[in-house]
Formats: structure tokens, sequence, C-alpha cells
């Protein structure tokens, strides 16, 4: 016996087939631009495959052919230092992501459990920095790494980013409201401190929501472009953002090399989509949790 297909449900799987297309569409043209050669960028845009699928903007992208033969196939000669730039994201947006989570975690527990003047008075104004826009402390933050003498090492680049966030101090308070007290209670009786609660009762148990916190605030490190580029300039701390910026820039004026831009973003995507690939489940889990039974 066949189910019937009620008009809502056909019309939730519509809209969902509909978010999914629009959601993969940009992905996938990147991919589809990557592996089309440069001399049909323009005549061969409307299949779904290119006509003469090639790989050839990715090797010219990491420089693994000659000059000669990356002008030859619609480069300049412009290449990207994937394994330099790929380990200065990785230090930037691995730094920002352990660190921040880790002092996040912090917070919103002492928000959650400790009792201390002015409180709620401190975590509301926390929630309310939610709403300042980043790009209205964009300038003081950069003055104030210039005038500390960090410009263009990692400290100056993570330094705004490192402590803490008000999503993630919020969304982990909320967590740890709905963690029982007597567990802790219990950790207490045994002769466990605070500290030693929080390290070894707490943190085991919220394991999910860190994993969370620390995935979201990697993706969002990784694909950080304006502050990076203020302040990372140099060879040794500009990261794979930025470079994919500065290879745009050593393209000739009248024809912007979109091959092998694309194939960069596309190299570039990869980290962080094997990143979700692995932790994705967990990350589903972890923002539908309803507390600990």
């Amino acid at each position: 016996m066949t189910r019937r297909l009620r008009p809502g449900r056909l019309l939730a799987w519509t809209a969902l087939i509909a978010f999914l297309v629009l959601t993969v569409l940009p992905f996938y043209w990147m991919v589809r631009t990557a592996i089309t050669p440069a001399a049909d960028i323009y005549t061969d845009s409307t299949g779904i495959v290119p006509a003469h699928p090639t790989m050839i903007n990715f090797w010219r992208v990491l420089g693994l052919v000659d000059d000669e033969t990356a002008r030859a196939a619609g480069g300049s000669g412009a290449r990207i230092n994937f394994l330099r730039y790929t380990l200065n994201s990785i230090i930037y947006s691995g730094l920002i992501a352990i660190v921040q989570t880790f002092c996040c975690a912090m917070a919103g527990y002492a928000f959650a459990r400790l009792r201390f003047p002015g409180r709620d008075l401190v975590f509301g104004a926390v929630v309310a920095a939610l709403m300042v826009p980043p790009i209205f402390t964009l300038l003081p933050n950069f003055t104030l790494v210039r005038r500390l003498g960090i410009i263009d090492t990692f400290a100056g680049m993570v330094a705004p980013a490192l402590l803490m966030t008000p999503f993630a101090v919020f969304f982990l308070r909320q967590f740890f409201l709905s963690v029982p007290r007597e567990v802790e209670e219990a950790a207490i009786i045994d002769g466990a401190g605070r500290w030693g609660v929080f390290w070894r009762v707490i943190v085991p148990m919220s394991r999910g929501p860190l994993i969370t916190i620390a995935l979201t605030t990697s993706v969002w490190a990784w694909k950080d472009f304006l502050w990076p580029l203020l302040v990372g300039r140099g060879e040794q701390t500009r990261v794979l953002t930025v470079a994919l910026g500065v290879f745009l820039q050593q393209s000739p004026n009248t024809s912007p090399d979109w091959t092998g831009l694309m194939a960069g973003s596309t190299l570039s995507v990869l980290p962080v989509l094997l990143l979700l690939i692995f932790l994705g489940k967990r990350l589903v889990q972890s923002l539908n949790f309803t507390g600990i039974k």
C-alpha cells in the first residue's frame, strides 16, 4: 500500500530541495569553473559539465607547471604557496578555536553556577555585545594592535577574537544551566574543588556543545578575510583567503584569471569541508541537545 503524499509534505520537500539547490549551486559553479579551460570560460558556460574538463588550473595555481605552460593555459604565471598559507590558516583558526572555546566555557560556567556581585549585569552586557556589528570594532582593534607593535604577527591577528565571543558564552551558559546540580554536589562531596568540578565533570559532560563551538569558530576564522588582510600583511602570516586576493591582483587587469581563482578557492574549501564531513554528525546532535538525563 503506497503512502499518500500530502500537499503540506510535498510543499515542505519542494522548499527543502529548492534551498538545497540554492546552497550547493555556488559551490558547484566554483568547481565547474575550476575544471574549465580558460579559453572556454565564456564560450562553454551553459553545460552542466565542461566540454573539455581539465586539471591544469589546479596544477598552475599550485606551481606544479612552469610559467610558459601556465600562461599557455590562460594564466598570468601567478601561483599560491598553498603549503605556507594553509599552515598559516590552520595556526590562525586553530588558536582562535581552541583558546576561545576554553575561555568561553569558563565564562559560561561562571555565569551559570557561580554567584558574585553584578553577575546578571555583566552577563547582560555580554549578551548586548551581540548587537554590535563587528565592523564597528575593527578600527579600535587595529589601533590597539598597532600601538602594541604586534602588526604582522600571529599574536596581533588572533588578539581581538582570542578570549571570548558573546554567542559562545551565551550558548554554553544555557547548556551548563541544564546540567543537574546533583552531579556537581556529588563531586564536591568527594573532595573536588570548583576547578576540579569544572575540568573533571562539566567539561567531559559538555563535549558535544564544546565541539560545536570549536567547529563553528574554526570555520568562521578560516573564512575571515578583512582582519587578516589588515594585520597579516607579510608572507609569514598571510592566510589562505588573503593569498587568494593577492593572486587575483596579480592577474592581468584586462582579463582576471577566473579559472585559476576558482581552482584556488576550491582547494581552500577542502580542509573545512573535510572537517565538517568528519564532525558534522556531532555538530547536528549538539545543536539539538535537550539536557543530560
